[in-house]
């Protein structure tokens, strides 16, 4: 018996059409999209950084190894004669010195009086955030503008500072707080410490406030004092908080200009001319922007050299 073959039905298409097969796809590797995606999220950023610091430190260094006055003249390489310049100033060495004590002496004031105000507010008591803000808000005014206003509160004769001391009966005569090379530094260092105390204390709260209260507790019961905690758990865990904070105090502080330029002006006597200052008196005054130039470049291998050692020695502190 003959078998006839099955009859396709209605619902399915006599001629189906074959579906053309093409050469594969070509995948490209994954991160090789993440980094045409990553590159185009940085090049602003990569423009920005070139446009507004790569050239102009290209254009200082070439400044630096050139004769270059601020306004019409000739220009023409004159290498190493504006380095050789800075150093045979009159200026250079006291100002470099005075930078040196000046950071000095701000680094440890402001960081220890910040550390205590990040002490004092630490816990979440009624009244603490008042405090805070409180101590926080000088950091929001501008640096020039605060040196202004300290200007005003200085002056000898129109002065409020003045005249409350000598209506308490603490001086007898109008005090020049700006008046000798001591008086004026030490009020600058009050002005700064007064400016960023409150800075600092939040950079430092935030490290304190990242310690866990059960090591805390722990301690207590073990019978630790507060003095024993403070060495041997606060501060060590606070170790990040105050390298950023050590780091940023430094470099601030080297490059100090404002404050002296509206309080002091670099007097009396060119005793609290900082570096930064004497680059601009060189730029602005002498009109030689070559030797400006060569000393800002000094000041740039001072500071990297400087960070470089502070971080060195943070990482050697860390492992150890």
């Amino acid at each position: 018996m003959q078998v006839k073959a099955a009859e396709p039905s209605a619902a399915e298409p006599r001629n189906r059409p074959q579906r053309a097969v093409g050469p594969p796809r070509s995948t490209a590797p994954r991160w090789r999209s993440r980094t045409v995606e990553g590159l185009g999220y940085a090049a602003p950023t990569a423009v920005f950084v070139a446009v507004f610091f790569l050239l102009p430190l290209l254009l200082v260094g070439q400044m630096s190894l050139s004769d270059w006055p601020l306004l019409a003249g000739d220009r023409g390489g004159n290498a190493p004669e504006n380095y050789t310049d800075v150093t045979d100033s009159r200026l250079f060495w006291p100002a470099v010195r005075f930078t040196l004590l000046y950071t000095g002496i701000v680094t440890v004031v402001l960081l220890g009086l910040a550390l205590l105000l990040a002490l004092l507010v630490q816990e979440s008591r009624p009244g603490a955030g008042f405090f805070r803000t409180v101590y926080f808000l000088p950091g929001a005014l501008g640096l020039a503008s605060a040196s202004l206003l300290f200007w005003g509160l200085y002056s000898p004769t129109t002065g409020p500072l003045g005249r409350t001391l000598e209506g308490l009966g603490l001086v007898d005569d109008p005090v020049s707080f700006l008046g000798t090379p001591t008086s004026a530094l030490l009020s600058t260092v009050f002005l700064v410490v007064w400016k960023f105390a409150g800075f600092y204390m939040l950079i430092l709260l935030v490290g304190l406030q990242r310690v866990p209260h059960e090591v805390y507790e722990a301690a207590r019961m073990d019978g630790a004092s507060r003095g024993q905690i403070f060495r041997s758990i606060t501060l060590p865990l606070l170790r990040p908080s105050l390298a950023l904070s050590l780091l940023l105090c430094v470099t601030g502080s080297l490059l100090a200009f404002d404050q002296f330029f509206v309080l002091t002006k670099g007097g009396p006597d060119n005793s609290t001319v900082t570096v930064v200052q004497l680059i601009y008196r060189e730029a602005f005054q002498r009109l030689d922007l070559g030797t400006a130039a060569a000393l800002s470049i000094i000041v740039l291998a001072a500071l990297l050299l400087l960070n470089a050692l502070q971080f060195r020695g943070l990482r050697h502190a860390d492992e150890s």
